[in-house]
């Protein structure tokens, strides 16, 4: 018995590519976002980091979530977010929750040249995609980014709303069982570093 890949025959083999082309692929799209942007200004770190504090929530808005984010160590994250700050695309914010730690927000500069965010054109082209193939598309994304995640002992961002600790049937709204705190409308699109992927139902 070979130790060739199993294939399934309902798929063409011409049709089934290698798992290896796959990955590169993923990683030649990664590189067209900024390879030819329109605002060369930002590195692709600072503009990961200007788009990451623009959709974290308040519980993620730290220079160490970001450095999990971004997978990379701690020291080159907080560079990044220093020089965006320099340039008055982000600024601190004492954290009312805990005194010994600030936040970080976008802030109005920030907002602005996120409209000029190299990403737009590969939203458009995921946005032109039918929306069957689109929510397929999505949903192996997250299974390989949660696959990845473990393999390397990291943690697994997603949004609060698809988290498996999000209760939204407790009173008064929903609720985070994580942080122990109430989540409002914004918080259940944001990215969470405590973000924990929702098990399969049962059918």
């Amino acid at each position: 018995m070979t130790a060739h890949t199993a294939h399934d025959p309902a798929i063409p083999a011409e049709a089934d590519p290698s798992p290896c082309h796959t990955a590169e692929l993923l990683v030649h799209v990664a590189r067209l976002v900024h390879g030819a942007a329109s605002d060369p200004s930002l590195t692709p770190a600072q503009w990961t980091a200007l788009r990451y504090f623009a959709s974290a929530n308040r519980f993620s808005r730290t220079p160490s979530a970001f450095s999990e984010f971004h997978a990379t160590t701690r020291g080159t994250a907080s560079q990044t977010v220093k020089s965006l700050i320099a340039m008055g695309l982000l600024a601190r914010k004492a954290n009312e929750a805990d005194g010994r730690s600030t936040l970080i927000e976008v802030t109005p500069a920030g907002q602005a040249k996120l409209a000029g965010d190299p990403l737009a054109d590969l939203s458009h082209c995921v946005r032109a995609m039918p929306a069957n193939e689109r929510a397929m598309f999505a949903g192996a994304l997250a299974r390989l980014g949660s696959e990845l995640a473990r393999l390397r002992a990291v943690p697994t961002f997603g949004q609060c709303g698809e988290c498996g600790h999000c209760d939204r049937e407790a009173p008064g709204g929903a609720f985070c069982r994580c942080t122990q705190s109430s989540l409002n409308g914004d918080d259940m699109g944001s990215l969470c570093i405590d973000f924990a992927p929702t098990p399969p139902r049962i059918r």
